[in-house]
């Protein structure tokens, strides 16, 4: 099939002035590549490649290059790690120490490196007496600058995969019971690889090709260090044909790894795609329909869970008092800012924003570090491992308190069954839709055994049918659970279905902290009140009801005493619309427009802004619209009796 010719968009042609000096530079770049090629004696070239003294140096340069990526690995890994992770005084010294190679003449960092560590050095005389160890004029001091001019690279391209990788992957495996070395060799590692391997084949490219640092510091010695660069060097001198054909196979060595690596200088540590991304990505097979299976009753069947009562004191910029028995699930709401995600931080010991005195039952955790606290977090996006798949991910937590394998499996898989995800054991995050990973995320977090379960909008990415379905089942394994669970939420109906108790916070601090039907009927913040979809107005107590923060007066029907600050919630369906100015009983009336208007199940929301109150919302039946010839931008009067008031003290 003969493929469309590619039209050119109008405006996609390159400026003359940047292409002409474009292509001269990729001529200047081309023209000595084409040199080597066009002086290359090909009849020859097996003969030159072959011959004793080359492939002694060949080898002697594999066995320098090799020993150089070796201690790049051992020591730059951690350095990159340091710079990447670590806030610490003078680390953009400590950075232009590790660049500072790449700059220098190689000439000049052998000299550095005869000065540091050659017989009249700075430490070669230790070295030498201490150990018997002399690095000039030995392959170790090749060694050492083919790695002292190399490591750079590695540590660069690594640092750049670590500073790309979103640190809550490690909280999370931390949260769920794995060492800093565990969470380092099994997370961090595996998901910066592109770019650890990008910077291990720049390093052993670079280490292949060093010259000046080695000739300078470890000499020229046939067998001892006369590496391949410094064979062309010699060559040079008495057999120009020879050295172009080493200089060929330096060439193609060096192409080789570069395009080998093309777009993988930092590597992509993981895939960080939004949900809906991945589900795209990974095709039919993600999105199919979703049966969500009802567990079978012996996978519910479980011994009864341990008892874990909470008590935390938390100080910092979030400050409150926490109380909770065994089996207490608290729904933690407030508007952003307020200091619901610092709160699980401070619980879990990840944030200096805050701090928290933590007990879990008869054990004082707050000295423990995150990993041996027994505190399970989900995070809103849930985190879950790229390189794992949904089983290896849920078995993460089991495995990390020595669970053998096998049981950490069956367990796992059992908790993937219950959340209706099982029969995606083995695929990896990127083949799940957004709901499909967060309940494998909720998976790995409950099967981790916890005494703390932290959930952060755990529902958020699921549609409408799959959330009531999930919180259906979450509710469930709440109730068997042992531990104390917070959920911080933005949905009233999760607030109000899943939590014993709602801890409403502002600014840091708990407003309120009561069982829902409480929070529902007498909001104390406009947020709640708000989010529970009632009007909410701040004002100060009068003696017949409320002066309005935004200005004029409301009347209620049970005021506070004078001087109290306060807070009006008005329901919308207590509101009335009209468009004439109402008659008779109401005490609050007031002119308005109409804003916006928006459906909500059976009736319609009305916005309506009033030069002599604050907005309001109202609800009316689409028939009463109707009936008023309701618009947006309709003149209306709204009215609000006194008795429908209910006032709040602050």
């Amino acid at each position: 099939m003969k493929r469309p010719a590619l039209r050119r968009t109008p405006g996609s042609r390159a400026p003359l002035l940047l292409t002409v000096p474009a292509l001269l530079a990729v001529a200047f770049l081309m023209l000595p590549l084409v040199g080597v090629l066009a002086r290359t004696s090909w009849g020859e070239l097996g003969d030159h490649l072959t011959a004793e003294a080359t492939t002694e140096a060949l080898r002697l340069s594999l066995l320098v290059s090799l020993w150089s990526l070796g201690l790049s690995l051992l020591f730059g890994v951690p350095l990159a790690w340091l710079l990447a992770r670590v806030p610490f005084p003078g680390k953009a010294f400590v950075r232009s120490l590790v660049l500072l190679p790449m700059v220098l003449p190689p000439t000049v960092g052998g000299v550095a490196l005869l000065l540091a560590f050659g017989r009249r050095g700075l430490l070669g005389p230790w070295l030498e007496d201490t150990f018997g160890v002399t690095l000039p004029f030995h392959t170790s001091g090749a060694v050492l600058a083919a790695t002292f001019v190399a490591m750079p690279f590695l540590v660069i391209s690594l640092e750049g995969a670590l500073g790309g990788l979103r640190p809550r992957y490690e909280e999370t495996a931390a949260s769920l019971g794995a060492s800093p070395i565990r969470v380092f060799l099994t997370v961090t590692l595996p998901m910066v690889a592109p770019g650890l391997i990008a910077g291990a084949a720049l390093t052993w490219a670079r280490a292949l090709g060093e010259f000046g640092a080695t000739i300078t510091f470890a000499g020229n010695l046939p067998g001892t260090t006369q590496t391949l660069p410094l064979q062309v060097y010699l060559l040079l001198q008495d057999s120009p044909e020879a050295a172009t054909s080493v200089s060929l196979l330096l060439l193609a060595i060096a192409m080789v790894v570069l395009v080998a690596l093309r777009g993988r200088w930092t590597g992509a540590p993981g895939d960080h795609r939004d949900p809906a991304s991945r589900a795209v990505a990974a095709g039919p097979a993600a999105t199919a329909p979703d049966p969500f299976p009802e567990p079978s009753a012996d996978l519910l069947e479980k011994t009864p869970p341990e008892p874990w009562p909470l008590h935390a004191d938390v100080t910092g910029f979030t400050r409150l008092t926490l109380d909770a028995g065994p089996g207490t699930t608290i729904a933690v709401v407030g508007p952003n800012g307020a200091g619901k995600t610092t709160l699980l931080r401070a619980l879990l010991g990840l944030t200096p924003r805050a701090r928290a005195e933590l007990r879990l039952g008869d054990d004082d955790v707050t000295g423990l570090p995150p990993h041996r606290r027994g505190v399970a977090w989900v995070p809103q996006d849930g985190a879950l491992f790229p390189h794992l798949s949904a089983l290896t991910n849920t078995a993460y937590g089991l495995r990390a308190h020595g669970v053998p394998r096998a049981e950490a499996r069956r367990d796992a898989q059992g908790w993937l069954d219950r959340l209706g995800v099982g029969h995606l054991a083995h695929r990896k995050p990127a083949q799940l839709s957004g709901g499909q990973a967060q309940r494998v995320a909720l998976a790995r977090a409950l099967a981790a055994r916890p005494r703390l379960l932290l959930l952060d909008e755990p529902l958020a990415a699921l549609d409408q049918t799959t959330r009531a379905r999930v919180r259906h089942t979450l509710r469930g394994h709440l109730a068997e659970f042992g531990g104390v669970c917070l959920i911080v939420t933005h949905d009233p109906v999760e607030a109000v279905s899943l939590a014993d108790r709602v801890l409403v916070l502002e600014d840091g601090r708990a407003l309120q902290d009561e069982p829902p039907a409480q929070v529902t009927r007498h909001p104390r913040s406009p947020w709640v009140a708000r989010m529970l979809g009632r009007n909410a107005w701040p004002g100060t107590a009068t003696a017949d009801g409320l002066a309005l923060e935004g200005g004029g007066h409301l009347v209620v029907a049970e005021p506070l005493p004078a001087g109290t600050d306060a807070l009006a919630v008005i329901a919308p369906e207590a509101v009335s619309v009209h468009r004439e100015r109402p008659t008779g009983s109401p005490r609050n009336v007031w002119p308005g427009t109409v804003r916006e208007i928006t459906s909500g199940g059976s009736r319609l929301r009305l916005l309506i802004t009033s030069a002599e109150a604050p907005d309001l919302v109202a609800e009316i039946t689409p028939a009463a619209a109707a009936e008023l010839g309701i618009a947006d931008e309709s003149a209306v009067w709204t009215s609000v009796k006194a008795t429908e008031v209910t006032v709040v003290p602050l």
